[in-house]
């Protein structure tokens, strides 16, 4: 490479370093973003808590018909309905009151604020579906052989209450 070639390149490096540093510090100069819009219904599209409800109601209505529960599966049964409810208040968002607290925390203490709150849901989440997987093999070791082989089709496509395995929320079958 020629003298010439080289200096070209290391200007178009240096300009693309400088542009990027410019862009940083744009955006560091606009501070926190601001805080989220609310959920409405044309951002929440098909994830109406009310459709959702109503769709897991008609699935576990159809799994328990496909499945013939008999009156001594029954608790099994309920058990297993109350287990794959969602968690109350799991998609509520963070209220006013919340966001003047963290409006007043200075940005580490906003990271380590919010680091503890990402903590605590993942316990929280991870306490849930260990919840559906222990009522979804109580409910497993109620079923008979034949209805278990129902079961078994049914989670393998999503029909069921946990979607596949009774942690995974979601996949539609």
């Amino acid at each position: 490479m020629t003298l010439a070639v080289k200096s070209k390149i290391s200007l178009h490096r240096f300009a693309l370093a400088a542009l990027l540093a410019a862009s940083g510090a744009s955006v560091m100069a606009q501070g926190a973003p601001a805080a989220p819009a609310p959920r409405t219904e044309s951002r929440m599209g098909k994830h109406d808590p009310a459709k959702m409800q109503a769709m897991m109601a008609k699935r576990q209505a159809d799994l328990k018909a496909a499945l013939k529960i008999t009156p001594a599966q029954e608790g099994a049964w309920t058990a297993y309905t109350a287990a794959m409810q969602p968690p109350a208040g799991m998609h509520a968002g963070h209220g006013s009151e919340q966001r003047a607290e963290m409006d007043k925390l200075t940005t580490p203490q906003r990271i380590d604020k919010m680091r503890d709150m990402r903590t605590q849901r993942m316990s929280e989440m991870s306490a849930n579906m260990n919840k559906r997987d222990d009522a979804t093999k109580a409910l497993y070791a109620a079923l008979s052989p034949e209805q278990q082989k129902v079961f078994d089709a049914q989670a393998k496509h999503g029909r069921h209450g946990g979607k596949g395995d009774s942690s995974h929320q979601g996949r539609h079958g």
